[in-house]
């Protein structure tokens, strides 16, 4: 077991990781859709949410890895059937090569377990099933006309948890989006012909997160390698072929502060890494490097949550606060809002923690950060409300007067 302690060591397996998430190159995927398709190829999905006070998170995640990046990228990879639209340990776009580990969750969902609806209605899921193979892809819209507006899932219409539990258990698939409109068709008319739909083995599986998590994480836990996933099988065998591969030398552990304990490729600190930059990267709270929060913490020592959940009396920083990385650091936290009728970016408050930059420095490099990250909203000015510590108000405003 390798003990990291020293600062010097944990920045390296902090680089080791930012540089396996593609966060520590200019264009680590390249540019525009070519980009975007390798990113989401390298990362292993790119998680779908639909708050709105900033761009979405699936657009945020890529343009934050991917120079020259627009979200209607996404629907054409969509279209192109580069990517397919299910269930990671949310709601995902993933990379079609991923098709067939998705199908343990779709049979596991058509054998009864439940994902969002206790007893679905199997006669009006038949009924609409024979509806699309006749008419073709079917709109969750044309589910919704003269429907008053619904407050959520748990309100939806039955036709609509019916064509839900049918995409869930793989006889649809998300054809296409305009937005978050979907339409829906049979899975064997939007799958390409020379997609791989053999059921993988469970250990076949175990494999895949294995080398997946690896590839796009730099360092894994054995909790990480399964992260939501509820299939005890499946993390039995995660955590035997992780220990075979400890015990046959292909991997090594390495336990942070004394405390947590992650695996890595052997030999992989030892090899050379991009050097920093002086780039700041405003992250969405779904990104990929920050969603396991246990593992933030153990890395960074960044303690990060997300308050929109949060009753408003109770939140800390705010509705919907963006992680800061800065070098090889989380050194803040951003709560903003973007007005895109009048094309202002607010921000709401900016808050920075405890870190070993100078002030100027970290605000030169928030400026440009914030510079790039308005365009990406569509604004054309930013406003700047409370900052924290007080002492940089006045900088920061300064470095933000030609956004005003």
């Amino acid at each position: 077991m390798i003990e990291l302690q020293r600062p010097k060591d944990l920045a390296r397996l902090r680089r080791l990781a930012l540089n396996a998430q593609g966060l520590l190159q200019a264009q680590p995927f390249g540019r525009g859709l070519e980009g975007a398709r390798r990113a989401i190829g390298h990362v292993g999905y790119v998680q779908i949410d639909t708050i709105s006070v900033v761009e979405r998170a699936h657009h945020h995640v890529l343009h934050t890895r991917v120079p020259g990046f627009e979200p209607a990228m996404v629907d054409r990879m969509l279209r192109d059937r580069d990517i397919f639209e299910y269930w990671s340990h949310a709601a995902a776009f993933l990379p079609i090569d991923d098709f067939r580990f998705s199908l343990p969750y779709k049979h596991a969902i058509r054998s009864g377990q439940t994902h969002w609806f206790r007893k679905p209605d199997r006669a009006l899921m038949a009924e609409l099933l024979a509806r699309i193979r006749a008419e073709g892809p079917l709109r969750s819209r044309d589910l919704e006309a003269g429907a008053r507006k619904q407050a959520g899932w748990w309100d939806w219409k039955p036709a609509k948890k019916a064509l839900e539990q049918l995409y869930m258990e793989g006889e649809l698939m998300v054809s296409d989006r305009e937005g978050f409109q979907k339409s829906y068709d049979l899975t064997e008319r939007v799958l390409p012909s020379d997609v791989d739909t053999r059921m993988p083995t469970t250990d076949e599986f175990a494999s895949h997160l294995l080398e997946q998590q690896l590839r796009c994480h730099g360092l894994v836990s054995l909790k990480g390698l399964t992260y939501l996933r509820r299939n005890a099988d499946l993390r039995q065998a995660v955590k035997a072929l992780a220990d075979d591969r400890l015990a046959q030398g292909r991997l090594e552990p390495v336990r942070v502060n004394g405390g947590e304990v992650f695996l890595l490729v052997a030999g992989a600190l030892d090899q050379p890494l991009p050097r920093l930059d002086n780039r700041l990267r405003i992250l969405s709270p779904f990104d990929n490097s920050v969603i396991q929060r246990d593992r933030l913490r153990a890395l960074f020592q960044y303690d990060y949550q997300i308050e929109c959940y949060v009753p408003e009396a109770k939140r800390q920083y705010g509705y919907f606060c963006l992680p800061l990385l800065y070098r090889d650091e989380f050194i803040g936290r951003m709560d903003c809002k973007a007005h895109r009728k009048r094309r202002q970016l607010e921000i709401k408050s900016l808050h920075f923690e405890p870190h070993r930059f100078g002030d100027d420095a970290v605000v030169s490099a928030f400026a440009d950060a914030i510079g790039n990250f308005c365009r990406f909203q569509g604004c054309e000015s930013v406003s700047l409300t409370a900052v924290y510590p007080h002492r940089l108000a006045q900088p920061l405003n300064l470095a933000l007067e030609s956004l005003r």
